[in-house]
C-alpha cells in the first residue's frame, strides 16, 4: 500500500466548540469539509492539517489516524492477506469516500481511505 497523506484524528466532544481553537488559535482556518461528527481543518499556508472526530458514523470503533491512498481495494486485500483485524469492512460511504478500518498490531485503529476524484 502507498500512503499519500496521513491525517491525525483527534477525539473531541463537539466539532463546533473545538473549531475555534484549531481554526482560529492554531491557524488551521481552511475547513476542508464538515459533516458535524467529523471535520478537517488545514492551514492555508502549509501542509498542516487535523481532523476532529466526535465519533465514527459507521464504524464500531474510532480511528486514531486516516491514511489516504489511491488503491484502497488493494490495501484491503493486502490487510486481509496479512491477517490484520478488519474493524470496519471495505465500504463506499454515503458521504463519498471508500474506506475500511483496520487494527494495527499495537491496538490502534487506522482508517484507510480513498476520496472521490
Amino acid at each position: 500500500m502507498r500512503a499519500q497523506r496521513i491525517t491525525t484524528n483527534l477525539k473531541v466532544s463537539d466539532v463546533a466548540t473545538a473549531k475555534s481553537f484549531y481554526a482560529d488559535f492554531l491557524g488551521l482556518s481552511t475547513e476542508e469539509f464538515n459533516l458535524e461528527w467529523v471535520a478537517r481543518f488545514a492551514s492555508p499556508d502549509s501542509d498542516a492539517h487535523v481532523q476532529l472526530v466526535t465519533r465514527d458514523a459507521t464504524s464500531p470503533e474510532d480511528s486514531v489516524i486516516s491514511v489516504h491512498t489511491d488503491d484502497v481495494d488493494g490495501a484491503y486485500d493486502e490487510a486481509r492477506k496479512l491477517g490484520y483485524e478488519i474493524v470496519h469492512p471495505l465500504t463506499t460511504e454515503v458521504w463519498g469516500v471508500r474506506r475500511f478500518l483496520v487494527r494495527a498490531p499495537d491496538g490502534n485503529v487506522v482508517n484507510i481511505v480513498a476520496h472521490r476524484n
